[in-house]
């Protein structure tokens, strides 16, 4: 009965036919298994007791992402020689008895530019552990330590500065200076045209809907509703299509409108993503193209936060849902419903099996884009409006199985999920990822 009314039961599943190596959302470094955080202390003990070219070894195997592996280090003797990816850029680096040197190349520089050094030379007040350098005709970031103060902690947060600056420094270079050329990017995995032809027109389509809800509200009275469904559209661009490079500035530039801290009044706010947005719905495939690829991350750019933030966070977005549900605004409601999780999506680096569960949600609010690029089980079909709740049930079952181990106490309550619409199923599906506990063994 309950697979009649809600879903279609469970299809065989052809052992062949594996679904779409694509990824989603920004990286999350807050992954790791309890193996993988074991190396860490390992790593540790190694430096502790001098053994520091064994300390290093170990200290990448815990920063390696063994599923997309984006780093190699190979040892010959004293001699360690290493390499890791993070987005468009590629850090390459070397130790001997004495010590390690990380390097990263920028942008090739044909010619000597003024503003150019102007620009790294107030960028170097910035870091911490690295520094700008020039090569012959390149722009390099390079960092240096002695072998025995390359403890672990030292070297994740340099590596960390090192490659994250890297990787936004050089798009607004060459962004900035049109003297500057793009270097050292063979390792990007160029997407189809066909993939990118879908996620350029569900952009523009969720972008245009949101608008199109958002035009008879009246600003003041709505003034809360219309930055959720805003914000949420772009939380949900950058999770879904991904954008790269420019793309991305200007779509986090949108977000910092609204969380600036200049005194302006929501409704100004607003006013500027709106008229930012109707921006990017001018965009040609030219100008959004260039920047959907796929690239590799070993580190990420959020930092995790506690479960009470994200509970609270998630709590709130659903208080706020209540007075839209309730007076006959189910599409605003539902936006403001998914809001809550998306926000921490884009904010913090989450656990990964929290990330897993917001995908499922993703997976079924977006169906008919899952369906386009090339996922065939569908979760939810749009057209019929019937939920596969046993496979929505099955998925959520194998991550909380997968992530036991690590997180003994971790659950979610499948049974008090609501199928009637997907307002109800987004409520009650981010009231359960609020309880989830995801305090480590």
């Amino acid at each position: 009965m309950l697979d009649k009314l809600f879903g279609w039961g469970k299809k065989k599943e052809d052992p062949q036919k594996a679904p779409p190596a694509i990824r989603f959302g920004r990286y999350s470094d807050n992954n790791k298994t309890v193996e993988k955080t074991q190396r860490w202390t390992d790593a540790d003990k190694l430096f502790k007791d001098k053994k520091y070219h064994e300390s290093i070894v170990t200290f990448f195997d815990y920063l390696r992402d063994d599923v997309l592996q984006n780093v190699t280090a190979t040892r010959k003797g004293e001699s360690i020689e290493f390499e890791f990816l993070q987005g468009s850029k590629v850090v390459r680096g070397r130790c001997d008895a004495q010590a390690m040197h990380a390097e990263v190349t920028l942008a090739r520089m044909p010619q000597a530019s003024v503003p150019v050094m102007r620009r790294l030379l107030e960028q170097n007040f910035n870091l911490y552990y690295s520094r700008y350098a020039i090569q012959n005709d390149h722009l390099c970031m390079r960092f240096d330590t002695n072998i025995e103060s390359a403890n672990p902690n030292k070297l994740y947060y340099s590596f960390k500065e090192l490659a994250t600056r890297a990787d936004k420094q050089d798009d607004l270079l060459i962004q900035d200076f049109a003297a500057l050329q793009s270097v050292d990017t063979s390792h990007i995995e160029v997407i189809s045209d066909e993939e990118k032809e879908i996620k350029f027109r569900y952009m523009q389509q969720w972008i245009q809907e949101t608008l199109n809800m958002i035009e008879p509200l009246v600003a003041e009275k709505f003034g809360g509703g219309i930055s959720h469904l805003l914000l949420n559209l772009a939380y949900r661009i950058d999770y879904l299509i991904v954008p790269e490079g420019k793309l991305l500035y200007d779509l986090e530039d949108i977000v910092a409108k609204y969380f600036a801290k200049d005194e302006k009044p929501v409704p100004e706010k607003n006013k500027a993503m709106i008229a930012a947005f109707k921006a990017f719905l001018q965009k040609t495939k030219e100008d959004v193209f260039p920047f959907l690829f796929r690239s590799k991350h070993t580190f990420a750019i959020t930092v995790p936060q506690t479960q009470k933030t994200i509970a609270d966070t998630i709590y709130g977005a659903n208080q706020n849902m209540i007075w839209f549900r309730d007076n006959g605004y189910p599409l605003i409601a539902q936006q403001v419903s998914e809001y809550g999780i998306s926000y921490c999506q884009y904010n913090f680096s989450l656990p990964k099996p929290i990330t897993e569960l917001y995908h499922i949600l993703m997976t079924v609010n977006y169906s008919s884009f899952f369906k386009e690029l090339g996922f065939e089980e569908e979760l939810y079909n749009a057209e019929s409006a019937r939920f596969n709740v046993s496979l929505i049930q099955e998925r959520v079952n194998r991550i909380l199985e997968t992530w036991r181990v690590k997180y003994p106490q971790i659950g979610f309550k499948t049974e008090s999920l609501r199928y009637d619409s997907l307002l109800s199923f987004t409520h009650s599906f981010t009231s359960e990822i609020e309880f989830v506990n995801t305090e480590a063994k």
